[in-house]
């Protein structure tokens, strides 16, 4: 079947005018013989979105390789079967936040699941995507589903899904549901689909809960008695209103907002892309803490599972920067450290993040894991204390919410802030401290976006076949290929270069995006020079392994 049949036969299944009328421009103009038309066209129908580990995720539009409401009513009809096959399908917990369709993917997976014989909790309104990995704990749901894209460009949305455990779907369930969702597709029109209309909506009492719970994460000894001033931005996401009020039950001074990022907007009008880690992402922020002299930024992405922070680097608080994610991840795994009790329990992070973790835990008399990449493989670790990925996931609350959580990590972080500060410290003479116990840790991420997805795999395979024996005139003292499974981590689509003294390389292609990623680890030990100097020349260390990366990707 040619690409127009396939348009001609989508627009009969599917119910919503909106991509009806996206897709009969674009009939009308590849008729045209517009080169973009027929282009895009030829895209939306290529291929379908493939359901995996992280769900569903992709650019909104028509068309089976896109997101949109049959994709996603094919989507809700394969997890009901997959649930209630499984003998699990009681009531599935759903939460949207404010982009484009969000609300109406929400409604109709309640309509699938609902037709399905299955109860949905239908939250009234946008969500945080860690109140609704709480609420799948705290209501006993048998799963849950997260209509977002995270931090995503604004063209896009996505669909997450989570089990009654309350973590994120790990392999072998997302191919026996990405294949229920096969099934459905086969069976013909999703307009033929059962759709009921009998759902629970949700009052405010789980948010409070959450609110409520997650505020006695920190003491209030050290909330109800500091100045610190916060800058806040909730990045035109739906953390916002939440994280205001979770501050507040904390007992910590009400942050200063960055009003022109604080309501929800779904087209992100102040930013390029929607990620903190992003250039020029944080700058309203940064201004607004050097006119407040602030003594620290934290900043959530759009949906608030994400969490990073930005610090003053002069007396004056006239010069900010934005902490990497491993830096975030060694104050918190340094702070959850000291304030443990019983130093019992499993520290965990993804392969692809600084192993200075690995570090703090040993010091500490923690157990120490290492996963896969995504948070996925964190959030289940039996006995979990604290858990993070480079990319500003971090887990500071696992028996409650078993996903990374941008809400509560910043609380956290407020919280070592308030206590440094009362000590004339800061979260920056708080990471010396650190560096001076485990070493000088360098970190970076060096990533290109391909246009031809075929070109990943030529990448990998130049790599796998031809591995380089030195990395910016470092010996490489191991090759490990990921792909191989061991007894400690699965297989996974990447490699890793050992440098020795703890320097490492590790290449793998991005779950989410087109892009192949190269992550950058140099380790300086202080005992015998300056720190400043060990810093230097970790630094300087991974400049030329960066430099050396770049020539793999092109």
């Amino acid at each position: 079947m040619n690409v127009i049949a396939q348009a001609r036969e989508w627009l009969l299944n599917d119910p919503h005018e909106e991509t009806q009328h996206e897709l009969r421009i674009l009939l009308e103009r590849a008729g045209q013989m517009d080169p973009l038309a027929v282009a895009e066209l030829h895209d939306c129908f290529r291929a379908s979105l493939q359901f995996g580990t992280a769900g569903l995720r992709g650019k909104l539009g028509p068309g089976p390789n896109r997101m949109n409401l049959v994709v996603v009513a094919r989507a809700a009809a394969g997890l009901a079967q997959y649930l209630n096959d499984k003998g699990t399908g009681g009531s599935v917990v759903i939460g949207y936040d404010a982009r484009h369709n969000s609300e109406l993917f929400a409604k109709v997976s309640a309509q699938i699941l609902s037709g399905a014989g299955i109860t949905p909790l239908l939250f009234p309104h946008t969500v945080p995507t860690p109140v609704l990995a709480y609420a799948i704990l705290h209501l006993k749901a048998d799963a849950g589903v997260m209509v977002t894209a995270s931090h995503n460009p604004p063209q896009d949305n996505g669909y997450k899904v989570y089990l009654g455990s309350g973590a994120q779907i790990i392999p072998p369930a997302d191919l026996e549901i990405a294949d229920y969702i096969q099934r459905v597709t086969q069976t013909g029109s999703v307009r033929n689909l059962p759709h009921g209309d009998t759902w629970t909506t949700l009052d405010r009492s789980t948010e409070r809960a959450y609110l409520n719970h997650t505020a006695e994460l920190v003491s209030r000894e050290i909330s109800g008695n500091t100045d610190l001033k916060t800058v806040y931005t909730a990045m035109h996401g739906v953390g916002g209103k939440t994280f205001m009020e979770l501050v507040h039950k904390a007992g910590f001074p009400i942050p200063i907002k960055v009003e022109k990022q604080f309501e929800p907007d779904p087209t992100f009008p102040t930013v390029v892309f929607p990620n903190p880690e992003e250039p020029g992402a944080i700058d309203l922020s940064i201004e607004s803490a050097i006119c407040h002299s602030a003594d620290l930024v934290i900043a959530n992405d759009p949906d608030a599972d994400r969490c990073a922070v930005a610090i003053p680097t002069t007396d004056d608080k006239s010069t900010w920067r934005m902490l990497h994610g491993d830096e975030v991840g060694a104050l918190l795994g340094s702070w959850i450290a000291q304030q443990s009790a019983t130093k019992t329990g499993v520290m965990a992070q993804s392969i692809v993040s600084s192993t200075m973790l690995k570090a703090i835990a040993e010091q500490s008399g923690f157990e120490y894991q290492q996963t896969l990449t995504g948070f996925k493989w964190i959030g289940p670790i039996p006995g979990l204390v604290f858990g993070y990925e480079e990319a500003l996931g971090y887990c500071v609350d696992p028996e409650a919410v078993k996903d990374k959580d941008g809400l509560s990590a910043a609380l956290k972080v407020m919280e070592l802030a308030a206590h440094l500060k009362s000590h004339n410290k800061t979260l920056q003479s708080e990471l010396d401290r650190i560096a001076m116990q485990v070493g000088a840790y360098a970190t970076d991420q060096v990533s290109v976006r391909v246009s031809d997805l075929a070109v990943i795999p030529e990448i990998m395979q130049r790599l796998r076949s031809n591995p380089p024996t030195e990395i910016a005139g470092a010996p490489v003292t191991e090759f490990i290929d990921l792909a191989v499974a061991t007894k400690l981590l699965p297989p996974t689509d990447g490699v890793l270069f050992n440098l020795g003294g703890g320097g490492r390389v590790i290449v793998r292609p991005s779950g989410t995006e087109p892009k192949v990623k190269v992550y950058l680890q140099s380790v300086v030990g202080v005992q015998d020079t300056h720190l400043a100097n060990a810093r230097a020349q970790a630094a300087a260390n991974l400049a030329a392994m960066a430099e050396a990366a770049g020539t793999w990707l092109s």
